[in-house]
């Protein structure tokens, strides 16, 4: 399917929530198709959440998540 040109969220979700629930994180830098940096994490269950770049709680789960991959 063809990528469509714009944000892949709608609204983000910044209630804390622990990083182990995160089978998989995706950053979308902000560019032409949309003017929001993006974090899109799925969950254990199979959920998609958008998560706020700018909110402390994800920028500490990012950390949390970059320093596991690179321990492992």
């Amino acid at each position: 399917s063809a990528k469509e040109l714009r944000c892949q969220c709608i609204k983000t979700y910044s209630k804390p929530f622990h990083p182990k629930f995160i089978k998989e994180l995706r950053v979308i830098e902000s560019g032409p198709h949309c003017a929001n940096t993006e974090i899109i994490v799925k969950l254990s269950d199979g959920r998609e959440l958008c998560l706020d770049p700018a909110s402390p709680i994800v920028k500490k789960i990012i950390e949390k998540m970059l320093n596991s991959d690179k321990s492992n």
